[in-house]
């Protein structure tokens, strides 16, 4: 199930944001778009996900498992995003944050047993009813991963997801994050300013730089 990006550019009033993209990410992987601040990172996820502004023209094509992403809605096209905020809802505990993302036919003995299941892989056992706001931030973070992965999506876009993060958990998270994308066997795109995000062995583009490195 490859995400495909072919010559893709993206414009403001006829201007281009970066020079034309072309990326393939194969299940399991994890490639990064680097670049400063203002460069189109985060709107190039938007052109993923489906929910680019209006005010931008999108050229190329997008397909995930062949399938041209372009003719879909952001609805249809079952792609995840982790952003660098938690965005967990503050009036739900944990166990209902999380199954908010499983599909509703589940019953709730099967949700609950499913989220019980995510909660021991993420080393957070007996946290379903714990409140948001005493989590820590690195608790945060792999909430919102388990979350986003709980909806089953066909691909993952991390944007940013550990700037806000301390030094000490950024590894830690970092290697859970890429450990749960490998193990569902799904692409991924990580959009960073930070080389140290970029997972050992990926590609990694620069935007508006012809050459492509390799972490």
């Amino acid at each position: 199930m490859p995400l495909e990006l072919e010559n893709i550019s993206i414009l403001k009033q006829e201007s281009s944001l970066f020079d034309p993209l072309t990326l393939v990410i194969g299940p399991g992987e994890v490639a990064t778009v680097m670049g400063p601040s203002g460069c189109g990172k985060s709107t190039l996820l938007s052109a993923v996900s489906g929910s680019l502004d209006k005010v931008f023209t999108l050229k190329g094509s997008i397909r995930l498992d062949g399938q041209d992403m372009l003719s879909l809605p952001m609805e249809e096209r079952n792609i995840g995003i982790l952003f660098q905020d938690d965005l967990l809802f503050p009036h739900m505990d944990i166990g209902k944050n999380l199954a908010f993302a499983i599909p509703p036919q589940k019953s709730r003995v099967k949700k609950n047993q499913i989220i019980n299941t995510a909660l021991k892989t993420a080393g957070l056992e007996g946290f379903a009813n714990r409140d948001p706001s005493s989590l820590s931030g690195g608790q945060k973070a792999r909430i919102s991963l388990l979350r986003s992965l709980l909806a089953k999506p066909r691909a993952l876009l991390l944007d940013e997801p550990f700037s806000s993060l301390d030094q000490t958990l950024k590894k830690k998270i970092r290697s859970f994050v890429f450990s749960q994308i490998k193990k569902m066997n799904i692409p991924a795109l990580l959009v960073t300013h930070d080389p140290k995000d970029c997972p050992e062995g990926g590609v990694v583009i620069n935007l508006n730089k012809e050459d492509n490195l390799y972490a």
